[in-house]
C-alpha cells in the first residue's frame, strides 16, 4: 500500500468522491511571480519518485511534470504576478494563484488538500495538510507541476535580464543574485517589498 495514499484513501471512504491536491512554487524568493498548480490524479495512481518532490533533481521533475499532466483527471496551473505580490502580499497572492488553478479543474473537486497550514482565502471546500508534499499524491503531484512550470519561467525571464542569472537561483536570495542586486539594482519583476530586508 502506497503511504502517499493513506490520507486521501480516508477521505475518498468518508464519501468524498473528487478530491484534488493543491501546491504552490516561488513564495520565498525576491523575484518572479508565485505558481500554484492543482491536480486531481486517479484514485491509487502509482507514480514512481513521487514521493519527495523536494529531493527531485530537476531532471527528474522535468520527467514527472509529463507524467503527472499524462495522467491526471486534470490539472491546473496559475501564477500571481509580482504586482499582485506586492499589492497583498505574498500569502494572499498564494491563496490567489491556488483559487485560479482550483478554478480550472474540471470535474470540480468536492475537497481540495491544500499544502500548509493555511487555507482561509481558499474560496472552495478545503483542508489543509502540513508537509502535504510527502503525505498526499495529489499534493506531490501539484508540487511538481508549480514548480517546474515557475522554474521554466524564470528561465525564460533569465534571457531578457541575464545580469541577475535566474537560470541558477530562480529568483531566490542567493550570494550571486544579491550581488547582481547592488551591481544592478532591481528589475521590473523584482518584488521590491521582498528587497526592503536587503542588507
Amino acid at each position: 500500500m502506497n503511504e502517499l495514499w493513506v490520507i486521501e484513501n480516508e477521505i475518498y471512504d468518508s464519501g468524498v468522491n473528487i478530491i484534488c491536491g493543491v501546491d504552490e512554487a516561488g513564495r520565498g524568493p525576491l523575484a518572479g511571480p508565485v505558481c500554484a498548480a492543482a491536480v486531481i490524479l486517479p484514485r491509487n495512481l502509482e507514480i514512481a519518485g513521487l514521493n519527495d518532490s523536494k529531493k527531485l533533481t530537476e531532471k527528474k521533475r522535468d520527467a514527472l511534470f509529463d507524467v503527472i499532466r499524462e495522467n491526471a483527471v486534470s490539472y491546473g496551473i496559475a501564477f500571481s504576478s509580482v504586482e499582485e505580490i506586492e499589492e497583498m502580499n505574498i500569502l494572499n497572492a498564494s491563496m490567489l494563484a491556488m483559487n485560479r488553478a482550483i478554478s480550472q479543474l474540471d470535474p470540480v473537486p468536492e475537497l481540495s488538500l491544500i499544502d500548509g497550514n493555511r487555507n482561509s482565502a481558499i474560496e472552495y471546500p478545503s483542508r489543509c495538510v502540513i508537509k502535504g508534499d510527502a503525505k498526499c499524491a495529489d499534493i506531490a503531484a501539484a508540487s511538481i507541476l508549480a514548480k517546474v512550470t515557475r522554474d521554466r519561467y524564470m528561465l525564460e525571464m533569465a534571457e531578457k535580464y541575464p545580469q541577475y542569472h535566474f537560470e541558477q537561483h530562480k529568483g531566490y536570495g542567493t550570494k550571486l543574485h544579491y550581488e547582481a542586486l547592488r551591481e544592478f539594482g532591481p528589475c521590473e519583476i523584482h518584488r521590491m517589498s521582498f528587497l526592503r530586508k536587503m542588507h
